[in-house]
């Protein structure tokens, strides 16, 4: 990856952003502009420099892991919050206006700032401005997202017979996930959703005690994280013979996912790849159990942006790593949700996921 890249993409948009500086407070947004992966940390970035601040505990660690990415930043130690207050009193003082990042800073934090860091500098709210950059990825993010997907069809295609041995949901999970860290993940990039039955019909079912039975459905919605990166998959398996809805339902969801898929591409609008599935559950008279929005973006967060739903706005471009996860959902019969992570390209998408979509074990 090109870590050492970001930050000149980072000053290019400053001023556009309406600020000289950026206080980058999101350990998130840290990681991507240095490698960095502790769990607290300031990073400054100035139109001349970068400096990260962080405590004692990663005296070691910062400094390896910013030359490992090659970013040119000095790494600052302060014991205490005055203390790293102090580390950044200079820096701050030669910039007119700040920028702050206002979905990572409380209340308490702007105050702080204001009366007591940086009393002589205008504080600026900015908005997703490393998060736009985070958009579209790099080669080789795209070859961790990639590894991630592998990692998880994998894991499914070892554990899939579990759901004919009565296992409970909780136990396919949790084997789901051990599999994934024997396959190399790093961890599960979220709670694994294992929903059967009646619980399908709740999209974001926890998994329980609930032992899997015949004429189940079961949502299983997971991925694995590599190097920071998540990969994002839904399978809808079936335990049995299906009723006739319940077929319905499978054929129903597959082919308003393979719409959608379809659609994706650069330049197209993301409520476009939105309506593309949606228009097959609308045909189907299905649309109202249709509880969610189409997509969203992957990488460092499991839910990042572009959104791709009926009430988001932007287009999708080359290098954008998105999801597409329709899906319908009844108590009385179940749901189904199947789900792809896929990569824009000047073709069109790239599929990710891999992992067989037909419903039989």
């Amino acid at each position: 990856m090109d870590v050492a890249d970001r930050s000149g993409r980072l000053r290019a948009a400053l001023a556009g952003a309406g600020c000289d500086a950026l206080l980058v407070t999101n350990l998130t947004n840290i990681r991507y502009l240095t490698g960095f992966t502790g769990s607290a940390a300031l990073v400054l970035v100035t139109a001349e420099d970068m400096v990260l601040v962080t405590d004692g505990r990663y005296r070691d660690q910062a400094s390896a892991q910013i030359e490992a990415a090659g970013v040119a930043a000095s790494v600052q130690i302060g014991r205490s919050s005055d203390e790293q207050r102090d580390l950044l009193a200079a820096p701050v003082g030669a910039v007119a206006r700040l920028g702050l990042e206002a979905e990572a800073v409380t209340w308490a934090q702007q105050r702080r700032f204001a009366s007591t860091w940086f009393p002589g500098t205008e504080l600026v709210a900015t908005e997703d401005v490393v998060e736009d950059l985070r958009r579209v990825k790099d080669a080789g993010e795209v070859g961790r997202i990639e590894a991630a997907c592998a990692m998880a069809d994998a894991a499914l295609a070892a554990i899939r017979h579990r759901l004919g041995e009565a296992a409970t949901e909780a136990e396919v999970a949790l084997e789901l996930e051990w599999q994934m860290r024997r396959l190399g993940a790093d961890g599960p990039s979220f709670d694994t959703i294992v929903a059967s039955g009646p619980n399908g019909a709740m999209p974001h079912h926890r998994a329980g005690e609930r032992r899997i039975t015949d004429g189940d459905l079961v949502v299983i919605d997971f991925g694995a994280l590599v190097d920071g990166y998540h990969s994002d998959m839904t399978r809808t398996l079936m335990v049995g013979e299906p009723t006739a809805t319940q077929r319905r339902m499978f054929d129903t969801v597959q082919a308003a996912q393979a719409a959608g898929v379809a659609a994706v591409g650069p330049g197209v609008d993301v409520r476009t790849v939105d309506e593309a599935c949606r228009e097959v559950l609308r045909e189907a008279g299905w649309e109202a159990a249709f509880l969610h929005g189409t997509g969203h973006g992957v990488g460092l967060d499991i839910h990042e942006s572009p959104r791709v739903s009926a009430t988001a706005a932007g287009s999708l471009a080359d290098g954008h790593v998105v999801t597409v996860e329709p899906g319908v959902y009844f108590p009385e019969h179940g749901g189904v949700r199947i789900e792809d992570t896929v990569v824009v390209t000047a073709e069109g998408c790239r599929t990710l996921t891999l992992a067989p979509k037909a419903p039989d074990l």
